[in-house]
């Protein structure tokens, strides 16, 4: 029986002696952190640091953001045209910003603007690829041991900070301290929410009711002749590219005085208030248009350069008038990009818009299409031709690809051509179409677009040019460049181009190519604010202004101070045939010129005279 109790007394000891161990287990383990709790003040500098560069990383991706249109992937590049000078992005001062709105080569309106969620998702797909770039080397060197999984991120972007929540199981250790931490979240000061609303509701007010339209119309009237009487007998001519120029420099002069209602501005004359748009706005606004961008000024009629109006009164027959007047009326397409920037003095939000004047009129907010609402008319669905297509390298051998067959605005998918014998052939019903395009793509090799009328013709021949890997070094008198850099070869609608240094690869083939190298350094320039006066003679009111007569009204315009921190510094354009046995080389060096490092506009605008100027040479070695 004693010993029974003995027994019983050993096992109580020993149960105590558990519970006592598992409590001061559960002590340290919640004070290390295992399960989340306070973490060791030796571990802590590892989390410190990591919610550092979620914050940086956040901070980078808001400004890409920014910067870009609510985009931090400019998304698939649609190139400009004949029809529509403006691409799918707008290159601002080397950012390629995506356009909200714009007309594409081939005529379609399409819009590209990005929803604050569509935003927040790629901010998450920036941090959770970033975020790997996290640092840990100068903990490794102090003895750390860390262990992380790949980030999960979840964003919310609000008006005045962004809210972030990385999910990422990461264990520290040192000697005998341990921790490990799954949520790390962060919150970072930022207005771009805000500024993304404001942004919006301008875009929304320009689609409803064009004004930068309306404002453009009236810089044509005023800049360039569009309709009137003058009393001449002999005949008044332009020149059709002076008018193009006026209206361009008339354009970024009057569109960047546009303001909207609010209190980052102060009228000094009643005329003022013509250019303020009635929309209230919390955060200041700027507008811009650079005559440089890329931009159509088409005016009819001509001859040749020439515009001219032929007076009325002296042909024979209509003397009893007894003078001569001058009647003309021009009709003008105009379409260029306008920047919208909304800022607070730290961050910015900009988006660029495509404006189109037609005929002398706005386009109409209703015209606005998306791809969704192109015409149901599909060239594809009526194959009532037949076509025989051969592909072939430039050796001639037999070369499989996929073919395809553009009529108008529709694309049709044709098939492959199949090797059989000497030829690689494709027999195949195709839309009869005057003027179509077969396309052909092989891997390996650069598409080829050929012009082929199928109502007239039935058969042909397609030669591809096969792609090489090229490495690119890119030297600026002679030394290899450190600058960032863009490097184009552009051949019909053949364009290909490097980023230097992030790119320093290519894929290119045999071809005679256009040849351009932007080089763009830091750069200091600073365009202070100014203010001018324009005057302008506009109609009298009352009976005077009936028999023409006029008076002069004046109105102040303000341009804010304006920073620029990268400029051209080197580069040069110029054409090059590149052979495939150079090509086979695998190694080209691109050498430019060095233009020097602009401190102010006189220079800059050197520089951009003076790189047209320059060439580019090109060697394989």
């Amino acid at each position: 029986m004693r010993e029974m109790y003995k027994r019983g007394q050993v096992s109580i000891f020993i149960i105590i002696a558990i519970v006592i161990v598992v409590v001061v287990a559960a002590f340290f383990a919640f004070r290390l952190g295992i399960f989340g709790a306070e973490i060791h003040p030796e571990i802590a500098p590892v989390y410190q640091y990591y919610s550092d560069c979620i914050e940086v990383k956040t901070a980078n991706g808001l400004s890409l953001i920014g910067s870009q249109g609510g985009r931090i992937s400019a998304g698939e590049y649609e190139p400009a045209s004949e029809f529509s000078p403006v691409s799918s992005e707008l290159n601002f001062l080397g950012t390629p910003v995506p356009f909200w709105f714009y007309q594409s080569g081939n005529g379609v309106f399409r819009e590209n603007v990005p929803t604050e969620r569509e935003m927040e998702n790629e901010l998450e797909n920036f941090l959770s690829t970033s975020l790997e770039e996290c640092d840990f080397s100068g903990f490794y060197e102090q003895g750390f041991f860390i262990e992380f999984d790949k980030p999960e991120v979840r964003v919310d972007i609000q008006d005045e900070k962004t809210e972030v929540i990385v999910n990422n199981n990461i264990f520290a250790s040192k000697n005998e301290l341990s921790a490990r931490k799954e949520s790390h979240e962060i919150s970072v000061d930022s207005k771009i929410g805000k500024l993304y609303n404001t942004a919006r509701s301008i875009y929304d007010k320009q689609t409803s009711e064009n004004f930068l339209e309306d404002y453009s119309i009236d810089v044509l009237r005023l800049y360039a002749p569009v309709d009137g009487v003058e009393a001449e007998c002999s005949p008044r001519i332009w020149k059709a590219s002076e008018v193009a120029d006026d209206i361009k420099t008339g354009l970024e002069e009057n569109l960047q005085a546009i303001k909207f209602k609010g209190d980052y501005y102060s009228l000094d004359e009643k005329e003022d208030e013509y250019f303020v748009v009635d929309l209230n706005v919390d955060e200041p606004v700027q507008v811009l248009y650079l005559k440089d961008w890329p931009s159509k000024v088409e005016v009819t009629p001509t001859e040749g350069e020439l515009m001219i109006s032929k007076p009325v009164g002296n042909q024979e027959g209509l003397g009893v008038l007894g003078f001569c007047y001058i009647p003309y009326h021009f009709v003008y397409d105009i379409n260029f990009p306008v920047m919208i920037q909304v800022y607070d003095g730290l961050e910015i939000f900009q988006f660029p818009v495509n404006v189109i004047i037609d005929n002398n009129l706005p386009r109409k907010a209703d015209l606005l299409l998306t791809a969704q609402d192109e015409s149901e008319f599909d060239p594809c669905d009526f194959r009532e031709g037949q076509a025989e297509i051969r592909s072939f390298d430039n050796n001639l051998n037999p070369v499989e690809a996929q073919i395809k067959y553009q009529c108008l605005d529709s694309v049709c998918e044709l098939g492959k051509t199949e090797i059989s014998g000497t030829e690689s052939v494709l027999r195949t019903s195709i839309p009869q179409c005057v003027n179509g395009y077969l396309i052909a793509e092989a891997e390996g090799y650069t598409w080829k677009k050929q012009l082929f009328s199928s109502n007239s013709e039935t058969e042909a021949d397609i030669i591809l040019d096969r792609e090489h890997d090229i490495e690119i070094e890119l030297r600026i008198d002679g030394k290899e460049s450190l600058d960032d850099a863009i490097v184009s070869f552009s051949s019909g609608e053949k364009v290909i181009t490097a980023v230097w240094p992030e790119n320093k690869a290519l894929k290119i083939s045999e071809d005679l190519y256009d040849v351009s190298v932007y080089v763009y350094g830091a750069a200091n320039i600073v365009i202070p604010a100014s203010a001018k006066t324009q005057c302008v003679e506009v109609a009298k009111g009352g009976l005077f202004g009936i028999f023409g007569a006029t008076e002069e009204k004046c109105f102040d315009i303000e341009i804010p101070e304006t920073k620029i921190e990268r400029a051209l510094t080197a580069g040069g354009r110029s054409e090059a045939y590149l052979l495939e046995s150079d090509l086979l080389k695998g190694k080209m060096v691109i050498n430019v010129k060095s233009l020097g490092s602009p401190t102010n506009l006189e220079q800059l605008q050197i520089n951009q005279e003076v790189f047209s100027a320059n060439g580019v040479e090109v060697e394989f070695i």
